[in-house]
């Protein structure tokens, strides 16, 4: 068989974990492959051992079939393997170009020929579809382009194999479709990729074959034409998942945030969100639908007290709260799992444990005359790690260390455990896997069942349809309208989202 890259009994450790326990991964030429597992299951080790960040403790990698040995990612590079990561490596000052050629920059004589470079990442760019301005700053183009100035940083240095990390997490679902058919050219074109993902219908819909890794293992490799996304579903998780949320018809009762007329500035002072008119009440959760940059952020940003509000009013059980300090916003009873959990959710440098408490460690029993009570803080920590199933290896690991699943459950947890009258959910399962979405979704409806409101913001469509009670749609900063989730498709909220007037009955 021909492979061009071969992963053989690959182990890697780290002090207290076994990330990687003798994995084999074979990927055939011209292969889109999926890497499949749950957050933390060791895709992302895997591959970067592929790229030389890692050394692994045992094993052999043969790229086309001979033995090789990548101790930096130059090697891997000259080897020409190329990764585009979740995170982008982008320096946000530089044009596209120069951030393409950081490092490999073409010289002529003894200055950097930066003309030369930028039509090469022209042509590069039009050869596999991009479209990408040469000559734009990175600063000022959007995510879905950023993704595409790493692509073609891979291809201006000769990559034949790339290795894409959760491609998807970041994207709107527009930039989706288009990243789907930049694969699809890539591969038109003789390169082989390999996906590390655990979106299901995206492997359905571009992949080959997939390897399974559950907890460091590998389980298997299965061609995606004889699966479905059921079995890789208990493939992944190692039991039966279910896609529909079970919940009970909601019994909401009184108004816990009441928003009026709204009015909220960018940076720029434009209006994004545009006398806004919303309520949520006890016992209900609110999903807000549309697509990105239509005001939703601004709109969490007004309610938690960290963007000012330009005028009209936000109550939460009927005192206001406009312009408040986040802190009294959250003590009057907001809990607030925010979309950026790395900027606005974490203390990456801290330990897990203190990140526990980041809203609760100036109080009793956390801290006492202004010293912190670390037993109690660190108690408290192992409570929650365990009810929350927040896989890390101690209290004390640092909460960067941790995969992005472990993060988002970390801060569910922290933030559920306060019992807020209200929870702003915004993307709560970003970038998370099937079983950590399940798991999430129970939480979510456990806090309506409880009495209390949730709002839920999120840009996948699905989520919305399936934990909302009632679905509110966001369009240039105004609710166009308030939909049943239970009459509505995706197809109809798509419209919405886009600005066009729901047909009523009769008309």
């Amino acid at each position: 068989m021909n492979y061009v890259i071969e992963m053989l009994n690959i182990r890697k450790e780290f002090p207290g974990i076994v990330a990687n326990d003798n994995i084999t991964l074979q990927v055939k030429k011209g292969e889109i492959h999926a890497l499949l597992g749950e957050n933390g299951a060791g895709k992302s080790t895997l591959m970067n051992v592929l790229f030389g960040l890692y050394q692994p403790e045992k094993g052999e990698i043969r790229v086309n079939g001979k033995k090789v040995n990548i101790t930096n990612p130059n090697i891997a590079n000259d080897l020409g393997i190329g990764m585009v990561h979740q995170h982008f490596m982008l320096v946000n000052t530089f044009t596209v170009t120069e951030n393409i050629i950081l490092g490999n920059e073409p010289k002529k004589g003894f200055s950097v020929s930066i003309k030369d470079a930028e039509k090469q990442v022209k042509e590069i760019s039009e050869r596999y579809g991009l479209a990408v301005d040469p000559t734009a700053k990175v600063s000022d183009i959007s995510v879905g382009m950023q993704q595409r100035v790493e692509i073609l940083k891979t291809l201006y240095r000769g990559a034949e194999i790339l290795i894409f990390d959760e491609p998807t997490a970041v994207l709107t679902p527009q930039e989706i479709k288009e990243l789907i058919q930049i694969l699809k050219t890539l591969i038109k074109e003789g390169k082989s990729i390999i996906l590390i993902t655990h979106k299901l219908k995206e492997i359905m819909e571009v992949c080959d074959r997939v390897t399974v890794i559950r907890k460091g293992e590998g389980i298997g490799t299965v061609d995606v034409a004889n699966t479905n996304p059921n079995e890789l579903a208990s493939l992944m998780v190692g039991r039966e998942v279910s896609f529909k949320t079970d919940k009970t018809t909601a019994k909401p009762k009184d108004d816990v945030l009441t928003i009026t007329d709204l009015i909220v500035k960018d940076h720029r002072q434009v209006p994004m969100v545009n006398s806004l008119t919303l309520s949520v009440r006890s016992g209900e959760i609110v999903g807000i639908a549309g697509v990105d940059g239509n005001g939703q952020s601004e709109l969490i940003e007004a309610i938690t007290g960290l963007r000012k509000v330009a005028s009209g009013t936000i109550k939460l059980n009927n005192k206001e709260i406009t312009n408040k300090h986040p802190r009294k916003i959250t003590e009057t009873g907001v809990g607030h799992i925010p979309q950026d959990r790395h900027k606005h959710g974490l203390v990456l440098d801290f330990p897990i444990g203190e990140n526990m408490v980041l809203q609760t460690y100036y109080k009793q029993p956390f801290s006492k005359i202004g010293v912190l009570n670390f037993k109690t803080i660190y108690d408290k920590a192992k409570n929650l790690i365990k009810e929350f199933d927040v896989r890390t290896p101690s209290t004390s690991t640092l909460a960067r260390a941790l995969s992005g699943g472990n993060q988002q459950k970390a801060i569910i947890g922290r933030e559920v455990d306060r019992n807020p009258d209200l929870l702003i959910a915004a993307q709560p399962t970003r970038g998370l896997d099937v079983g950590a979405i399940e798991f999430i979704h129970s939480r979510l409806i456990e806090q309506r069942d409880n009495g209390k409101a949730v709002l839920l913001i999120s840009f996948e469509l699905d989520e919305i349809i399936n934990v909302s009670d009632r679905i509110a749609v966001i369009y240039e900063g105004k609710i166009v309208d308030i939909v049943d989730p239970k009459q509505t498709t995706e197809q109809e909220l798509g419209l919405l989202m886009a600005g066009s007037k729901r047909q009523k009955e009769g008309n």
